[in-house]
């Protein structure tokens, strides 16, 4: 789903950006413009999308995404057999499967260090709309053009983990996000467009591994700034009254 450096320069507004970019800093500001005025960006303290998901192979099924500042998320995935939560509490990450047809049956499952690094690398991502990575203790470098489905694009590539590197593809003439590639090979592509609280967000998002399965997410809804319990993140008490 869409994971976003913001260095120094990037904090100048959008009509302060030369219409050609140089440096990473100068197409990072492009690409936030596009998204919303600085005010609104940096007034998103949470995001909730609202969807659905489908797999190759599989059923579909509702979809529910939080990230809200700094570093949680709350992710759940709800078919006919099986509800998964997937959720980060800043540090401490886990998943619980439930039964729909009988929520007495669950099973907790705490997420690995690595992984749990992982989870707060993509929530900084997403709620920072392609800057602060320097925050994180990561870098972005821009890495020349490249034409991608005929557009000319500049690449900048975003890392975060050693095992978590983000190259983005940004159209040379608008900064639009034409797609981006994970370290392990998958495509992720946007298409369409959802307005929430005067900041652009894809209404579909299709993640494709170099196998050729794809996973897709269609958005309903994407509303900001709502206030999420500390409860909905917290890992899950073992025993429930």
């Amino acid at each position: 789903m869409k994971i976003r450096l913001l260095l120094a320069a990037a904090l100048l507004s959008a009509a302060a950006v030369p219409a050609t970019a140089q440096t990473a800093a100068e197409w990072i500001a492009r690409a936030r413009a596009r998204l919303g005025s600085e005010a609104a960006l940096q007034g998103v303290s949470s995001i909730r999308y609202t969807g659905t998901l489908e797999e190759d192979g599989a059923k579909q099924r509702t979809l529910d995404i939080i990230f809200q500042k700094p570093l949680k998320q709350r992710i759940t995935l709800t078919g006919a057999e099986v509800t998964d939560i997937i959720a980060l509490d800043e540090y401490d990450a886990w998943q619980k499967r439930i039964n729909p047809k009988n929520p007495a049956q669950w099973q907790l499952t705490l997420i690995d260090a690595a992984q749990t690094k992982r989870l707060r690398a993509q929530v900084w991502d997403n709620l920072n709309f392609f800057s602060g990575i320097e925050k994180m203790r990561g870098s972005v470098r821009l890495d020349g053009d490249t034409t991608v489905d005929g557009v000319l694009c500049v690449k900048l590539v975003f890392t975060y983990l050693p095992n978590m590197v983000l190259t983005r593809y940004l159209d040379k003439a608008t900064a639009r996000l034409v797609k981006t590639e994970t370290e392990s090979g998958t495509e992720i592509r946007e298409e369409g467009e959802i307005f929430a609280s005067g900041v652009r967000f894809p209404r579909k998002v299709v993640n494709r591994d170099k196998g050729g399965r794809a996973t897709t997410m269609v958005f309903e809804r994407v509303i900001l700034n709502e206030a999420h319990a500390a409860a909905e993140f917290a890992v899950p008490a073992l025993r429930e009254n």
